[in-house]
């Protein structure tokens, strides 16, 4: 990146220089007057709101740099953003931006801290660092995500590309959008807006117009994989929920009954409408509460779940958002279809660990 700026640079340095011996000429010789610089005024009111909230932000936002060898002491090394969370300096960023054997975060002021990671919960892309010394700057204040509107306004600072601090603006462009994760589970009440966000924001803080954070940028839609006007947020109210956890127990509890849910496409070509039941984990609250599996051997289709807390449920994702609403420890009510029989079921929510299911199936 530096090679491909450089030349850009000599040429208008040579430019600059070419220009300048011709203005000094005139001004020796009697020529034309300078140009007078016109005095600027007053910044709009939006321009200084929009330095307000980058000067109050940015030096509690920092670069993540990641680092592990792979085959052949093949060194790889990811750059994001995370921003610091709480007075105790814990840093919160992706979990995907972590992935990796030396975390390493660098300070607005351009100190290079080592990192470690104390809490990961991949089914919302979220992790915590604790760094080996302070950075000293201050937690960046939480707003709410419960009252967002389409159409406020939205501001992201983060690492694109490796370039520190770099503030974008624009707009909530939508809620409620969906954000599947590598466990076979969906983000649920996304944030999706139109400020640019590129390879390296991610981690970092969407902030609301009052310099608050609303969201942690989390992903791009492009087919490019650069900015096309589609960027995701993890909705603050779902962060500040699972970070106390994390800083505190290293992981979030993943709320579930216990079942294994065919995939989406097995459902579909048995022309089943619902989460159809694939099995249930032995032991766990769906198998106490009499909940049948799917016996492909024989031919006998197991339970389709087809409400959830009254609600409709079409997809895999319409039962675990109510799982992760209702939490660890409450109740879950189900209507099920059983053959030809509707059966109504109350089962108590567990924390299901770490275990998800993979390929045509995912443990809930």
């Amino acid at each position: 990146m530096l090679k491909t700026f450089a030349p850009a640079a000599m040429a208008l340095a040579v430019l600059t220089a070419a220009c300048s011996r011709p203005a000094e000429q005139q001004i020796e010789t009697g020529g034309a007057d300078p140009r007078v610089i016109q005095a600027r005024g007053t910044l709009a009111e939006s321009e200084q709101a929009t330095i307000a909230i980058f000067q109050s932000a940015s030096p509690s936002v920092v670069l993540v740099v990641s680092r592990s060898v792979s085959g052949f002491n093949q060194e790889e090394i990811g750059a994001g953003t995370g921003f610091v969370w709480d007075e105790a300096g814990h840093i919160v960023t992706n979990n995907h931006v972590v992935q990796a054997q030396q975390i390493v975060v660098r300070t607005p002021g351009g100190e290079d801290v080592p990192a470690t990671v104390i809490g990961r919960a991949p089914q919302y892309d979220i992790a915590v660092l604790r760094l080996e010394r302070p950075t000293g700057a201050p937690p960046l204040p939480l707003g709410t995500s419960n009252d967002l509107q389409v159409g406020q306004a939205t501001f992201a600072i983060g690492n694109p590309f490796g370039f520190d601090r770099t503030i974008t603006s624009g707009i909530v462009s939508a809620l409620g959008r969906q954000l599947p994760t590598q466990q076979g589970r969906e983000i649920a009440d996304v944030i999706q807006t139109d400020a640019a966000i590129n390879p390296g924001n991610s981690g970092g803080p969407l902030l609301d117009s009052a310099g608050r954070v609303i969201g942690v940028t989390t992903a791009i839609y492009s087919p490019s994989g650069a900015y096309a006007g589609l960027g995701f947020a993890v909705p603050v109210d779902t962060v500040a929920r699972v970070v106390p956890q994390l800083i505190e127990n290293g992981r979030a509890p993943i709320a579930g009954i216990g079942v294994m849910a065919a995939d989406q496409a097995i459902a579909t070509r048995l022309g089943v409408e619902g989460v159809l039941v694939w099995q249930t984990a032995r032991g766990s609250p769906a198998e106490r509460a009499g909940l049948r599996s799917t016996d492909p051997q024989r031919g006998i289709m197991g339970d389709v779940i087809v409400r959830a807390e009254g609600q409709p449920v079409r997809r895999l994702v319409d039962l675990t958002n109510t799982l992760d609403r209702l939490g660890v420890g409450a109740d879950i009510d189900l209507t099920v279809q059983r053959g030809n029989q509707t059966v109504e079921l109350s089962i108590p929510i567990e924390d299901i660990g770490g275990g998800e299911g993979e390929g045509q199936t995912g443990r809930k």
